[in-house]
């Protein structure tokens, strides 16, 4: 295919002189000639030609207002082979206004650029950018550094953004506070499960706290019902990932053929696989899996040892899980000494006890609700 002729001469003529001596109207007007010209044939314009009107509009953009750059920005922004320095210079105006459909449309703006903008401009640039179809974890990150909670709360609900477990793991903290992100955090399809037993955890602690507030008299009862609530959500179909159901069905596979050891828990381990290494706890322990889970999340060791011991898992072993688990939940280390002196006097037949009293308290929870 022929490509279609760029600007031609009496159309830089007019430009030259509407620059020199034109109104502002008159600029306008030239501006809307150009933007007709490059949109009409966009798709065919070589590359060239592409940077003759990059050219022209650069030197348009210079000497319009406000309205007319956010025209300009809005009929450019769709474009795949829109100007890249015009798109540029639009994305960088203070204006949101004329930013934001570059920000938040166009796929001509490289990382970089991005970048720029989310570390120095203006809530509403950020708020545009996370908009983005895709957006980067190199992005994801600034974003949810340094926006506000709409910011926040828009980039965590976008599918398409690439956010990293350590800022995941910093909103679910945030989370406890703050009921939207919660929710926001809890839709994302692949939401550690770590994390979103931690979320459940932490938003679990909020309810408490606002029922004991809004029904005095009953704030007896308020720990068992939200135990229940959590325990619902930690084995409700929503809450299992495709990736948790299938990290599951693997390990069930496994254990049937006899081959779970201590082996392969720490291979699970040193992967940081939370799903697989807590279900080959419950299996080994014969406990579901939402038991092992509710034991995996306490802020303390003892209930991993106890699954543990159970299972009959040597003390390497059983120290690979205590650091897994204490990375995934960015807490403080464990004292290992002190957990392998436990771990070591520790008797099964003690631990089977424990683990019974633990399930049978955990059923009755409903009744008692």
């Amino acid at each position: 295919m022929t490509p279609k002729p760029a600007p031609n001469e009496s159309l830089l003529d007019e430009l030259e002189d509407t620059l020199a001596h034109g109104t502002v109207a008159r600029r306008v007007e030239t501006l809307r000639k150009v933007t007709d010209l490059f949109v009409d044939g966009a798709t065919d314009f070589a590359d060239d030609q592409v940077a003759l009107f990059d050219d022209v509009f650069e030197c348009l953009v210079e000497h319009i207002e406000i309205s007319a750059r956010a025209l300009l920005a809005r009929r450019l922004a769709p474009l795949a082979s829109a100007p890249p320095r015009t798109l540029h210079r639009l994305a960088d105006d203070d204006a949101i206004d004329v930013a934001g459909p570059v920000l938040s449309k166009s796929d001509r703006l490289d990382e970089a650029a991005l970048i720029r903008t989310a570390e120095t401009k203006s809530q509403a640039h950020l708020l545009a950018i996370s908009l983005r179809r895709v957006l980067s974890r190199a992005v994801t990150d600034i974003l949810l550094r340094r926006g506000n909670d709409e910011v926040v709360h828009s980039t965590v609900s976008n599918p398409g953004a690439d956010v990293s477990e350590a800022s995941l793991d910093t909103l679910v903290d945030r989370a406890a506070l703050d009921e939207n992100l919660a929710a926001c955090l809890a839709m994302r399809p692949n939401l550690p499960r770590h994390l979103y037993l931690k979320l459940v955890a932490k938003a679990s602690a909020t309810v408490r706290t606002r029922l004991e507030a809004a029904n005095p008299k009953l704030a007896q009862e308020v720990p068992s019902a939200v135990r229940m609530a959590g325990r619902r959500a930690r084995s409700s179909a929503v809450a299992l990932t495709s990736q948790t159901e299938i990290a599951h069905a693997l390990v069930r596979s496994l254990h049937a053929e006899g081959r779970l050891d201590d082996r392969l828990v720490v291979q699970f381990t040193e992967q940081r696989k939370f799903d697989e290494a807590n279900a080959a706890l419950a299996a080994m322990a014969n406990v579901p899996v939402a038991v092992a889970e509710s034991i995996m999340i306490e802020s303390r060791a003892e209930g991993v040892m106890i699954l543990a011991k159970v299972a009959g898992l040597s003390w390497p072993t059983v120290k690979s899980i205590i650091l897994m688990r204490d990375e995934l939940a960015t807490t403080a280390i464990a004292d290992l000494d002190a957990c392998k002196a436990t771990y070591e006097r520790l008797r099964r037949s003690t631990a089977q006890q424990v683990l019974r009293f633990h399930r049978v308290q955990d059923a009755a929870t409903p009744v008692q609700a």
